[in-house]
C-alpha cells in the first residue's frame, strides 16, 4: 500500500531556513495578496469583467511553488490561478492587463482571468473546464518522461474537480507508466458553495491515491514551510524515477468561489478561525519575531510590491484592447513533422 501521512501537529516556532528563503516566501505571498485585492477593486469598478476567482487565503501554496520546484518543471492548474502564475514568475503587468482584456496581457487579452499561459515560465494555465487540467498535466508528464528529462509536471486541482472521472483515469495511467507528475489537490473545503462533506462519502481526500498505490500526503496548506517541505519530498521521489506523487493540501479561501459569490454557506466564526492562520501575516510575524529580518526590510518589500501592483493597474488601464482583425490569430500553430511524408 502507498504511504499516507497526516499533517504535523503545530509545534513551537522554529527557524528552519535562511533569510533569503523566508523573504522569498513573504514577497511571493504578499505580491499575490496585493494583486488579488487590486483585482477585486478593479472588478468592483467594472474594469475587469466576466468570471474572476481570487487566490486570497491560499498564498502559502504559491509561496512554496517559488522555492520547492525548479523553473524547468511544468505547472498546470485550474481557473483560480492568478497566484500560481505570479509564483511562477509571470510579471504583474502582463497578468493584470490580461484581466483587463488588453492586448498587452500574457495571452493578448484573449484568455482573461481563467486562461493565463506562458511558455517562457513553463506555465500551462489556467483552465476553465473543471478537472480538464488533470489529464493535461498527466500528458505533460508523459512528454517529460519521453524526452528523458528529470523534470515533472505539477498538476493542481480543487476538491470539487477531484470528483471528476478523469482524475481516476489519469491516476491509473500515471502509476502504470510511472509518469513524473506531482498531483496537488488544493482542498479549500468548498466546491463553489458545496462543502466536501456533501459531495462524497470519502471526505479524507488524501485517500484518493490509495487505489493506485500512489504515495500520498496530507499537508497543512496554511503553512508555507509545510508545503515547501512536502514539495521537496515529492520532487525527490519523482526525479528518482519512481512515478507520481499526490498531495492533498488543506487550505482555505477567504473570499467566495468567485467575485459574485457572497459565501453565505459558511459561518463568520469559521472564516475568522482560518484568518487567524493567515499565511501572509503568520510568515511576516515570524520573520520579525525571530529576527530573521528587520521591520525596515519587510516595509521595503511591502512598499515595492504596492508600487508594482499600482503600476500594473496603470499599465492595464493605459494598454489598448486587441484589434478585431486579430480575432483568429494564434488559434493554430503550423508544425512540420519530418517523419511524416506525403
Amino acid at each position: 500500500m502507498s504511504e499516507v501521512a497526516s499533517p504535523p501537529k503545530s509545534k513551537k516556532s522554529i527557524v528552519k531556513y535562511d533569510k533569503t528563503t523566508y523573504l522569498t516566501w513573504f514577497e511571493t505571498m504578499y505580491r499575490v495578496r496585493r494583486f488579488e485585492e487590486k483585482t477585486l477593486f478593479a472588478y468592483s469598478q467594472q474594469k475587469i469583467r466576466g468570471f474572476c476567482h481570487v487566490y486570497i487565503g491560499q498564498e502559502a501554496i504559491a509561496g512554496a511553488l517559488a522555492t520547492g520546484i525548479r523553473p524547468e518543471d511544468k505547472v498546470v492548474t485550474a481557473y483560480r490561478q492568478h497566484g500560481v502564475a505570479l509564483a511562477r514568475g509571470m510579471d504583474s503587468n502582463s497578468c493584470m492587463a490580461e484581466l483587463y482584456g488588453k492586448s498587452t496581457g500574457c495571452v493578448k487579452g484573449k484568455g482573461g482571468s481563467m486562461h493565463f499561459f506562458s511558455a517562457a515560465h513553463n506555465y500551462f494555465g489556467g483552465n476553465g473546464i473543471v478537472g480538464a487540467q488533470i489529464p493535461i498535466g498527466t500528458g505533460i508528464g508523459f512528454a517529460e518522461k519521453y524526452k528523458g528529462t528529470d523534470n515533472f509536471c505539477v498538476t493542481m486541482f480543487g476538491d470539487g474537480a477531484a470528483r471528476q472521472g478523469a482524475l481516476h483515469e489519469a491516476f491509473n495511467m500515471a502509476m502504470t507508466w510511472k509518469l513524473p507528475v506531482l498531483y496537488i489537490c488544493e482542498n479549500n473545503k468548498y466546491a463553489m458553495g458545496t462543502a466536501v462533506t456533501r459531495t462524497s462519502n470519502v471526505v479524507d481526500m488524501v485517500k484518493l491515491g490509495l487505489s493506485y498505490d500512489m504515495p500520498s500526503e496530507q499537508v497543512d496548506g496554511m503553512s508555507v514551510e509545510a508545503v515547501h517541505e512536502a514539495f521537496l519530498r515529492a520532487a525527490k521521489h519523482i526525479r528518482a524515477g519512481h512515478g507520481p506523487y499526490y498531495l492533498e493540501i488543506q487550505t482555505y479561501r477567504y473570499r467566495g468561489h468567485s467575485v459574485s459569490d457572497p459565501a453565505k454557506y459558511r459561518s463568520k466564526e469559521e472564516l475568522e478561525e482560518y484568518k487567524e492562520q493567515d499565511p501572509v501575516f503568520v510568515t511576516q510575524n515570524k520573520i520579525i519575531s525571530e529576527n530573521i529580518a528587520s521591520q525596515e526590510e519587510i516595509d521595503a518589500i511591502i512598499a515595492r510590491i504596492d508600487a508594482e501592483v499600482d503600476e500594473a493597474m496603470d499599465f492595464a488601464e493605459q494598454s489598448p484592447y486587441p484589434l478585431g482583425s486579430e480575432l483568429y490569430d494564434d488559434n493554430y500553430v503550423q508544425q512540420d513533422y519530418p517523419y511524416i511524408t506525403d
